[in-house]
């Protein structure tokens, strides 16, 4: 078989989480199946570290895909001309998209459809683009991945999907998050927070994420216990900040807030591994790699009771209201006062992990591929 990849996500040093995705599952699937040809499609000049086996073929196509016009150019122009004219097999792609105007069968991964539930938190161009296109995406792809039941559930009801059309891929964690030495703890908080115990949030700064209402409850947990522990938040601004701005300037524990930006895997998992707890209270979440890289590090979770977040943390989370202030503050007060709490959702979550790995999730996409291939053969 002769498969393309949609690879544009694969940035090197820029991974995010569909870069991340793409990066643990195809590198698997193309290691593990030299049987068949790859062809990686990027749409800027591509790292050699993403050419992960000699039945890879990386292809730059033109042009660079960021902008809903240039996306649109991108797919349906320079993505469905390379598969006619290289005939290809079949055309994968890992966030959602493909080119409507081609005919070789496709298999997407939509990891979720927020857009369509809270589409004033998207830019305008962007929204109009996910909103008219996705719809399209998963009616004309011969099978879907997604990375949750919940997502599975929301994307059949929303599009009028069949159940059968779609598998469950669930994500994994780097293997470089895990527990943390004592001694390693204390020189991580000594050099992020002058030594001070911390919780930690990870994610992209857009307003699904919750982070407004995450710091004005930091500040009613301050407030109401005088505690020394403060709050790192790990993630670049994406768009529409500034609730996030207004929350922080009425703050009164501003200091006891530090704001890292991005971080590279390395340091995210020492930082993840060195905290007091992972508060992490998205209102809409696909999956949530977080809570899986915090269980990785034997850090307990408090954790939003939304979507698809239960369906990940299982047992190893308290669970707060993310609509609430006060739900999450009273979180952050039984996590931070009650090391039994600690110890017992530390517990749940060496189990919980257990579920879920990218060697489990590449198996899973490649067994939605196979069976794409023999619908088609």
């Amino acid at each position: 078989m002769r498969i393309a990849i949609n690879t544009r996500f694969l940035i090197k040093n820029k991974l995010e989480g569909i870069g991340w995705f793409t990066k643990e599952t195809v590198q698997r699937i193309v290691q593990q199946h030299p049987e068949h040809e790859f062809f990686l499609l990027f749409d800027r000049p591509w790292d050699s570290d993403f050419v992960f086996a000699p039945n890879v073929t990386p292809v730059k196509l033109f042009p660079p895909a960021r902008h809903p016009f240039l996306w649109v150019l991108w797919f349906e122009v320079a993505v469905a001309r390379f598969l006619r004219r290289q005939r290809i097999d079949l055309f994968v792609s890992t966030d959602g998209q493909i080119p409507l105007t081609s005919k070789v069968p496709a298999v997407t991964v939509i990891h979720d459809i927020n857009f369509e539930h809270f589409p004033q938190n998207i830019p305008f161009t962007a929204r109009c683009y996910y909103r008219f296109f996705f719809k399209r995406f998963a009616k004309k792809a011969h099978r879907i991945a997604t990375v949750s039941e919940y997502s599975k559930s929301d994307i059949c009801k929303t599009y009028n999907i069949p159940e059968s059309k779609i598998d469950v891929v669930y994500n994994g964690a780097n293997s470089a998050y895990t527990p943390l030495e004592p001694n390693q703890v204390a020189a991580v908080r000594e050099r992020i927070t002058n030594g001070a115990p911390y919780f930690i949030f990870v994610g992209a700064l857009n307003p699904r994420k919750n982070v407004a209402r995450l710091l004005q409850a930091f500040n009613l947990f301050k407030q109401q216990t005088n505690s020394p522990i403060k709050l790192v938040i790990v993630g670049e601004k994406m768009f529409k900040t500034t609730e996030i701005s207004e929350a922080y300037n009425q703050l009164s524990y501003k200091d006891d807030i530090v704001f890292s930006g991005r971080l590279n895997v390395d340091q995210l998992s020492q930082v993840t591994g060195a905290a007091l707890a992972m508060v992490y209270v998205p209102y809409f979440e696909g999956f949530g790699i977080p809570i899986l890289e915090a269980m990785s590090c034997d850090i307990p979770l408090v954790a939003s009771t939304k979507t698809a977040i239960p369906e990940v943390a299982g047992k190893a989370a308290y669970y707060v209201d993310p609509f609430s202030v006060e739900s999450i503050a009273q979180g952050m007060k039984l996590i931070a006062t009650d090391p039994q709490l600690r110890d017992a959702l530390i517990a749940k979550g060496r189990t919980q992990r257990q579920k879920f790995s990218w060697d489990k999730t590449a198996s899973a996409l490649y067994q939605c591929i196979n069976t794409t291939i023999k619908q088609i053969c």
